[in-house]
């Protein structure tokens, strides 16, 4: 656009908030509270699931599937030196490269 095709400031600024305002009403408003929008889809989710943070903040009790985790990864035998080390070589790391281990 030239400058005679360039509407005033005060009318351009006045058709982007026209075309926001129509843009904004065709979006569909969701409740803050809710966690899926579709609870046909997921029935068994009506809250957030806890994370181990909001746990540790006290935030939210740990559900008993947390604490068979928990149970189980301190009943977890400790890795080796050897092992950690395999683990390293095999990983790609961030390039997901096995030829260049982290």
């Amino acid at each position: 656009m030239t400058r005679k095709d360039t509407p005033p400031e005060g009318e351009f600024t006045k058709l982007v908030d026209e075309q926001l305002e129509l843009a904004a009403a065709r979006i569909p408003a969701l409740e803050p509270a809710v966690v899926h929008p579709s609870p046909v889809d997921h029935e068994e989710r009506r809250t957030a699931h806890a994370t181990y943070e909001d746990v540790l903040l006290g935030n939210a009790e740990a559900s008993p599937e947390m604490l068979e985790e928990l149970a189980a990864l301190q009943a977890a035998p400790e890795l080796g030196e050897e092992e950690l080390a395999r683990q390293a070589l095999a990983s790609g790391g961030a390039d997901n490269d096995p030829s260049t281990p982290e």
